[in-house]
């Protein structure tokens, strides 16, 4: 199952709040519709049915699209601390 590192549920706490997303949303990661083997983050206000519910971490939420769990199975959600503004980062799982 995905993991995810204090950092990016720091920061998925932190845009949820700025976005005003209710208590039971968070980040929703999905397969990219255009774009195979890439993937779609976005803050949505609850999970979709058949979504993997991969941390629920306090008021911090990821979700991850049923099609796309296999493919983030061994893989860590982490900030990107190159990027310019918030961002992530799928990395292996020690």
């Amino acid at each position: 199952m995905l993991t995810v590192t204090d950092n990016a549920r720091s920061v998925v706490q932190d845009l949820a709040q700025q976005a005003g997303v209710p208590a039971e949303g968070g980040l929703r990661i999905a397969q990219s519709a255009g774009q195979p083997g890439n993937f779609e983050l976005a803050l949505v206000p609850s999970p979709q049915p058949e979504d993997q519910v991969v941390d629920e971490a306090g008021s911090t939420h990821v979700f991850v699209e049923k099609e796309a769990a296999t493919a983030l199975d061994s893989l860590t959600l982490d900030t990107d601390p190159g990027a310019s503004g918030p961002g992530f980062v799928l990395t292996p799982q020690d």
